[in-house]
C-alpha cells in the first residue's frame, strides 16, 4: 500500500487521530478517576455531618461530569472529505501538544483529589472549604483550556 500515491500521509494523519483519540480517552478516564474521589469525599463529608460543606462538594461534582463529558463527546480531530473545516497534519499536531498540557493538567487535578480525600479519610476538615475552592478553581482552569482546544484545531490558536 505504500506505493500508492499519498497512502503514507493518509496512515500518518489516522495515526495521529488515533493518538489523539488515545490522550482524550486518558483525560476522561482520569476526570472519572477524581469523579470517583469526589464521590468518597462527599461521603466522609456527609459521615462527619459536615453539612455545610456537602452542597459545594455537590458542586464540584458537577462541575467536574460537566468537563468530562465535553472531553468525551469532543471531536476526534479529523475533518471529513466535504466539512467545511479541514484539519490538517500540522494542526493535528499542534492538537496534540495541546492534549498533553491537558494531560498534565488533569494528572495535577487528580493529585489534587487524592490528597483531599486523603484529608477527609483521615478527618481533618479544617482545610476543606479552601481545599474546594482551589479544586473548583483547577476544575475551571480545565474546561477553559479544554474549550480552547477547538481553537487549536482550527489553526487559530499555536
Amino acid at each position: 500500500m505504500l506505493i500508492v500515491p499519498g497512502f503514507r500521509g493518509y496512515k500518518l494523519r489516522e495515526q495521529r487521530r488515533e493518538a489523539d483519540r488515545l490522550v482524550r480517552d486518558y483525560i476522561y478516564n482520569a476526570l472519572q478517576h477524581s469523579r470517583d474521589d469526589f464521590m468518597s469525599c462527599l461521603q466522609s463529608l456527609t459521615d462527619a455531618k459536615a453539612s455545610e460543606l456537602v452542597e459545594p462538594m455537590n458542586r464540584l461534582i458537577a462541575k467536574l461530569d460537566i468537563v468530562a463529558e465535553k472531553v468525551n463527546r469532543a471531536s476526534y480531530g479529523y475533518s471529513g472529505f466535504f466539512d467545511s473545516v479541514k484539519v490538517e497534519e500540522l494542526q493535528l499536531d499542534n492538537m496534540l501538544a495541546y492534549d498533553t498540557q491537558l494531560m498534565e493538567s488533569v494528572r495535577k487535578l487528580g493529585d489534587a483529589t487524592a490528597s483531599f480525600k486523603a484529608d477527609l479519610i483521615q478527618g481533618k476538615l479544617e482545610n476543606t472549604r479552601t481545599s474546594q475552592q482551589a479544586l473548583g478553581a483547577s476544575i475551571d482552569n480545565l474546561e477553559s483550556a479544554f474549550d480552547q482546544r477547538r481553537a487549536v484545531i482550527e489553526g487559530v490558536r499555536v
